[in-house]
């Protein structure tokens, strides 16, 4: 795989864009599915830019050719999640900084959705704030199989605060889930049993949340006496009704998975700085999960190999890219895994999986 040097965007590239989105580029990378598969078969990769965010669609289900930017407008909308539900509807989760005609500043999490693929979003809606204050995290997001929303955020106490959709399709008031010392970034799942679990870092271990049933209140949270690394705790279901939990190992640097009942098994790997991205999908005609993350020296890993079969080896290939923040995984129209980064300069970069056994990625395809 090629390397693209970091530095200025040619400006050859910015031709033919209208003005309003000249010299828009990627100010991080969001956290979540952000690049997701419409129903229609085509990629959206949506990156965080100044006052808002920029979208890049493919023209075609399997690309290779892609449209954008589109710049979408989101004035005061910082720490963006993307959230995908099974009914392919993308939902938008940021916190929302504003000053009042008194001159005080306030905080909300804000929300808001594209239905189709290259569509508009809705507006963008307030779903107020559990407390106030600089300590509350970034909210992030699960869509139950049923298609309701879960946000949740860490609360200004430092617990887990959940507001999620009602039966109705009115939200629900804020629900308090308790813990205390939490990260920033807790992990939740939604399972294809129709249940919602999370998982999250505390300074005593890992704490677990979950729903006994499709729709329920969250039990927990459950501790367990296991060191995962602040701000990298991901997610997957693995079976119908089972996550399985990925962080980078507190003392050993290296990648572990766990499922609630089990011991965590270590996969090796360099320490990652986010939260991996996962993508569960067949090789060959193995279940696979693939991880992608940001290492410390800046570079983009791959990894893969049998889902809840991490005795049976994983697979780790240090790429010759850099990027900023962590990369997202998904599959195209065609089924091949695509992964995409936001480079240094700001630029994001595609590279699909090429035809043949194993997983190997072609050339990098700028956007």
């Amino acid at each position: 795989m090629r390397r693209r040097p970091a530095g200025p965007v040619d400006a050859a590239r910015r031709v033919g864009r209208p003005r309003e989105e000249q010299g828009r580029f990627a100010s991080g990378v969001a956290h979540g599915d952000w690049l997701t598969l419409g129903k229609d078969g085509r990629l959206t990769l949506y990156v965080p830019t100044d006052g808002g965010l920029l979208r890049w669609t493919e023209a075609v289900a399997g690309g290779p050719a892609w449209s954008g930017p589109h710049f979408v407008a989101a004035p005061g909308v910082s720490h963006l999640t993307v959230v995908q539900g099974t009914d392919g509807y993308v939902h938008f989760l940021g916190r929302r900084e504003r000053v009042g005609k008194d001159g005080a500043p306030s905080l909300d999490v804000v929300h808001a959705i594209q239905y189709q693929t290259g569509l508009a979003f809705t507006d963008w809606r307030s779903l107020g704030t559990p407390n106030s204050g600089a300590e509350l995290g970034r909210p992030v997001g699960a869509v139950a199989a049923d298609g309701t929303v879960h946000v949740f955020v860490r609360g200004a106490h430092g617990g887990l605060m959940l507001r999620r959709e009602a039966p109705n399709g009115k939200w629900r008031a804020w629900e308090d889930l308790r813990g205390s010392g939490i990260d920033a970034l807790p992990a939740p799942v939604a399972l294809a049993d129709g249940r919602v679990e999370v998982c999250a870092a505390a300074e005593t271990g890992l704490l677990i949340w979950r729903q006994p049933a499709p729709g329920g209140d969250f039990g927990g949270p459950r501790g367990f006496s296991l060191r995962a690394a602040p701000g990298t705790v991901a997610a997957a279901g693995t079976a119908p009704d089972r996550a399985t939990f990925f962080w980078t190992d507190a003392d050993s640097g290296g990648t572990a998975a766990w499922r609630v009942g089990g011991w965590p098994s270590v996969l090796g790997g360099s320490p990652a700085e986010r939260p991996y991205a996962v993508l569960r999908t067949p090789l060959d005609g193995y279940d696979c999960l693939i991880l992608a993350y940001r290492d410390t020296d800046g570079s983009a890993v791959l990894g893969m190999g049998g889902t809840e079969n991490e005795e049976g080896g994983f697979w780790w290939y240090a790429l010759a890219e850099s990027c900023q923040g962590g990369p997202a995984l998904a599959r195209d129209g065609r089924g091949r895994v695509v992964m995409a980064l936001a480079g240094p300069d700001g630029v994001p970069k595609v590279a699909r999986q090429d035809d043949g056994a194993g997983l190997s990625l072609g050339d990098w395809h700028t956007l």
